[in-house]
């Protein structure tokens, strides 16, 4: 299908499947009940689940296929979600423009920093990366404060020309859409309990995921991508054959850099206010955890993880102590006063206490991610039988 094979084909139906049924996947539990605090189908992580996802996958072309770990992503981020401010602001609040200007100006300024950068590997190729990560914030953060709006940012204003939209009504808000349709518009179903809701937003950026979902397997299973991982295995023995090993890595370097541009691009789209903080160095470390907390060098393995970092960042953080007395409520008093001592660190404001223990027991047990977790999963409930296990000894890469 696509030109894929059997199994890729597999993968990109789940993930498709995924992206259309969230809505109930991520709704599992009734509205009002003590676990709805558990739900995270609404359209703001929605969104953001799928766009950090593509913002994954971008990242592991480069550091899955090459190995070249590079700590300054969200540089591009930043850049592209600037670039679609200013589409927006001059030209039109339709996203496509914007989107389309962003994926562009990020793989200029990657080409541009992925030709210095790459003239080193190593440790001293991520430092680069991440200096040019830092200048870029300090930049957008103080001396092109009349291009970036400083710390206070950049956000559509009645005011801005916007010169193939029309006047807009008194009292009026510019708001991004597609084609018309409003980012924001969604539609509430009610199933008993349960309610879902279905967020146009969300959708748009769900189907450029799959595209982009789409695009990498290709990457993954071109002589390009095969190069890549020439590279990746022993850059120093490509080079002896008399290959030049550098336009590929920074043919790498550019694409996952454009693919970072459109994440900042859609983030825009979703929600119209961009300021300097995507562009710091956290940001940057975010999209590395997640590529090697779902699996590096896997296909899936990217938009797991970025999807359990944001399941966490925006569902275990707003757990708070009142919420875990309701929970505990039938406990006795000691007890009660027990277990809300304990629990009480890991969750609020010390998710990331959490999320770094998973972090640890994920590389000290889980070396391949949760993809190798849900592998190992698989073969437990897998019966094989004695036939299959005097295979001709080939192994596929866990994808």
């Amino acid at each position: 299908m696509f030109g894929l094979t059997k199994r890729d084909s597999t993968l990109l139906i789940i993930v498709i499947c995924l992206a259309i049924f969230a809505p109930f996947i991520l709704n599992p539990f009734p509205e009002g009940s003590a676990m709805a605090q558990f739900n995270a189908g609404y359209p703001d992580l929605m969104q953001r689940l799928v766009i950090f996802g593509i913002f994954a996958i971008g990242f592991n072309i480069l550091f899955g296929l090459t190995g070249y770990l590079s700590f300054g992503h969200a540089a591009f981020l930043g850049v592209g979600s600037y670039a679609a401010i200013w589409m927006m602001k001059l030209l039109t609040m339709n996203v496509v423009p914007a989107i389309i200007i962003s994926v562009v100006v990020a793989g200029l300024f990657s080409l541009l920093v992925g030709w210095i950068s790459l003239r080193r590997s190593g440790i001293y190729f991520s430092i680069l990366t991440l200096a040019f990560a830092q200048m870029s914030y300090s930049l957008a953060y103080s001396v092109l404060t009349p291009i970036t709006g400083g710390e206070t940012g950049l956000q559509p204003k009645v005011d801005d020309p916007r010169i193939l939209d029309g006047a807009l009504v008194a009292g009026q808000t510019p708001r991004a859409n597609f084609f018309g349709l409003e980012m924001g518009a969604s539609y509430e179903l009610s199933l008993g309990n349960w309610v879902f809701t279905f967020n146009a937003g969300y959708y748009i950026a769900a189907v450029v995921m799959i595209l982009a979902f789409y695009l990498s397997i290709r990457i993954f299973r071109s002589p390009f991508g095969m190069m890549l991982r020439a590279v990746k295995s022993n850059q120093q023995r490509v080079n002896y054959t008399g290959l030049n090993s550098k336009p590929y890595t920074l043919a790498a370097f550019v694409i996952s850099g454009m693919y970072a541009g459109l994440a900042g691009g859609l983030l825009v789209a979703m929600d119209t206010q961009v300021g300097a903080e995507r562009m710091f160095w956290t940001a940057s470390g975010e999209v590395v955890l997640m590529a090697i907390l779902g699996g590096a060098g896997t296909l899936i393995g990217p938009v797991l993880g970025a999807g359990f970092i944001k399941y966490m960042e925006n569902i275990i953080s707003k757990i708070n102590k009142s919420v875990l007395e309701q929970w505990f409520a039938f406990m006795p008093d000691g007890i009660e006063d027990f277990l809300i001592a304990i629990v009480y660190p890991f969750i609020g404001k010390g998710w990331h206490l959490t999320l770094g223990i998973l972090f640890m027991l994920v590389v000290i047990f889980l070396p391949g991610g949760l993809v190798e977790g849900g592998q190992r999963i698989g073969r437990l409930f897998k019966r094989k039988k004695p036939s299959d296990d005097a295979a001709d000894g080939k192994t596929t890469p866990a994808e």
